[in-house]
């Protein structure tokens, strides 16, 4: 069995992760899941969130992944996610402010209020304030 694997992470706009890894950690909508190089294939959809990778050697790096997904062949993984960011890329202020809106469109409860899009926006902005922390405690 191969120790590493290629892994390639790719929003809408560009390939942001292109490399060799021991393992991806990421959140499917089929629960939590762990991917060593000759894992069986998979196509999973991504919840907001982390998504880890353990490169060759051992370091780590942290991604922020809005949502796609994950399809996980013999030779790759691959993510395709709406929005991908690299965790030290993330404005941890811009995310509480988001969040700080959103919750505050639900509270006045305005008659024009999209209740499925805030709420969505809430998930989100909840998704990347995790993956700042989990970056910070990485980061130590």
């Amino acid at each position: 069995m191969a120790s590493t694997v290629l892994c390639s992470i790719v929003s809408a706009e560009e390939e942001i992760f292109s490399g060799q890894v021991e393992m991806v950690v990421a959140t499917g909508t089929i629960g939590e899941l762990g991917i060593l190089p000759g894992h069986t294939p998979l196509l999973s959809g991504v919840k907001p969130g982390p998504v880890r990778l353990i490169l060759e050697g051992g370091e780590e790096e942290i991604f922020f992944a809005s949502g796609g997904y994950i399809e996980v062949q013999p030779t790759s993984i691959t993510i395709l996610a709406d929005t991908a960011l690299r965790a030290d890329d993330l404005d941890e202020a811009a995310a509480l402010e988001s969040q700080k809106k959103a919750e505050q469109e639900l509270i006045d409860q305005k008659s024009d209020v999209d209740f499925a899009r805030v709420s969505s926006d809430l998930q989100e902005q909840a998704a990347m304030l995790r993956t700042i922390r989990k970056f910070r405690e990485r980061k130590g």
